[in-house]
């Protein structure tokens, strides 16, 4: 379902840098809005020092958002890697008509951020837990 929100050009710019870690997108996650039904914006960013627990609470209890982050964890035999997640965050307790525009524009936001492999969809707060729902799933790729 396609709902015409677009991708503004500052997502995909600071992408491109996320993702190789260059100046001054060194960060550890973006928060991204849909702002006035039309445009997915960059919301929020978090500092390279931030952590998983720090991107989870930035995100709004009844409202949808996306996430993108850069997670560093141990692989099972031990070596050191971080994968960049992108999260869709439709909370259970948000109204409908924002689950639904959020649903509808998910797929025009991975299609921009070429290279993210990895794609989490969350409506609780259980399925953000870091040990028991996101750990597993990145282990999957390693």
């Amino acid at each position: 379902m396609s709902t015409g929100v677009e991708v503004s050009e500052e997502v995909v710019s600071t992408f491109n840098q996320f993702k190789l870690l260059q100046a001054p997108y060194n960060l550890r996650y973006f928060i991204y809005k849909i702002q006035d039904k039309k445009t997915i914006v960059i919301e929020k960013e978090g500092e390279r020092t931030k952590t998983f627990d720090d991107f989870v609470e930035e995100l709004p209890e009844n409202d949808c958002r996306y996430g993108l982050i850069d997670i560093e964890f141990e692989t099972v035999d031990g070596r050191a890697t971080s994968k960049i997640v992108f999260i869709s965050w439709n909370p259970d307790t948000a109204p409908v008509r924002p689950k639904m525009l959020y649903s509808g524009s998910k797929e025009a936001l991975k299609s921009s951020l070429v290279g993210v492999g990895i794609h989490i969809n969350a409506t609780d707060h259980s399925e953000l837990d870091f040990e028991e729902a996101i750990l597993p799933v990145l282990k999957k790729y390693t």
